[in-house]
């Protein structure tokens, strides 16, 4: 599996975390709970983004990676 695949599964996998902890934070009535999984949302897609920016740097880094896509 190439670093290109892998950051690709990382990025699909925190943008599925990221979905999960906003549903969840749709779902719930009790306000403490709202707000937490509001925070982790947050954090998530802030993991997600520095991914993204991983996943960039190897492309520009690595242009045998960029003939597939």
């Amino acid at each position: 599996m190439t670093v290109q695949t892998q950051l690709q599964q990382a990025i699909a996998s925190a943008q599925s975390v990221q979905a999960s902890l906003t549903q969840f934070s749709l779902e719930t009535e009790n306000q403490d709970a709202k707000q937490l999984f509001e925070n982790l949302a947050t954090q998530q897609k802030n993991i997600t983004t520095l991914l993204e920016g991983r996943y960039q740097q190897v492309l520009q880094e690595e242009p045998q990676f960029n003939q597939s896509n």
